[in-house]
């Protein structure tokens, strides 16, 4: 018996990319205890980036896991992967088998509230490689994500619900902008795992 959807998945994106949102892969009591499990086992430090020359320390917290003690820069700072934990190894096999893609590696965050998001960005650094699959998965606070294409400017959002998975592959990086936008109304603590792979 095949316990996974394996319907087509529709592309979200209008051109230049494919995004598809696979919604909810885990149940509500499932996702409640990955949330419990990762706040408490998971090496939460804030993140850092250089921004202008200018050192940032966010209030968001990070932290950065593989299959080896891989390098990944991004905003000009470096970290180095920490060993799976049980949990994130389960959550790397649902998100493998619901997509068909392969990760070694995985970038959490943590966001306190709805006053911590993520500017306008793309996954486009070289360890990545050309048209990388990135594969996310969300626990706690609904929040909306958004996209922007790079020269029409066009934008659109989908709301990322607790438990829910979202796979951004081909062409997507080169061609389009992603951010998770601020809002005062989100109370709660999100946190969110990209599986990502890092070229050798």
């Amino acid at each position: 018996m095949d316990l996974f959807n394996t319907e087509k998945i529709s592309n979200i994106l209008p051109y230049d990319g494919i995004v598809n949102y696979y919604g909810k892969v885990l149940k509500l009591s499932e996702a409640k205890h990955f949330y419990d499990c990762l706040l408490q086992t998971i090496e939460w430090k804030n993140d850092e980036a250089i921004i202008f020359g200018k050192h940032i320390v966010t209030k968001r917290k990070a932290a950065w896991y593989g299959d080896s003690n891989y390098a990944y820069t991004y905003s000009g700072t470096t970290k180095q992967a920490l060993v799976w934990t049980k949990e994130l190894l389960e959550l790397k096999k649902i998100t493998q088998q619901h997509t068909g893609e392969t990760f070694n590696s995985c970038l959490l965050n943590l966001y306190h509230d709805g006053n911590e998001g993520m500017s306008w960005h793309s996954d486009d650094e070289t360890s990545l490689g050309i048209n990388t699959a990135i594969a996310s998965i969300s626990f706690g606070a609904e929040r909306k994500f958004s996209f922007k294409h790079k020269k029409s400017k066009q934008t659109f959002s989908v709301m990322l619900e607790t438990g829910s998975l979202l796979l951004m592959k081909g062409a997507t990086q080169s061609h389009w902008l992603h951010a998770l936008p601020k809002t005062s109304i989100i109370k709660k603590a999100r946190i969110n795992l990209t599986f990502r792979t890092i070229v050798l």
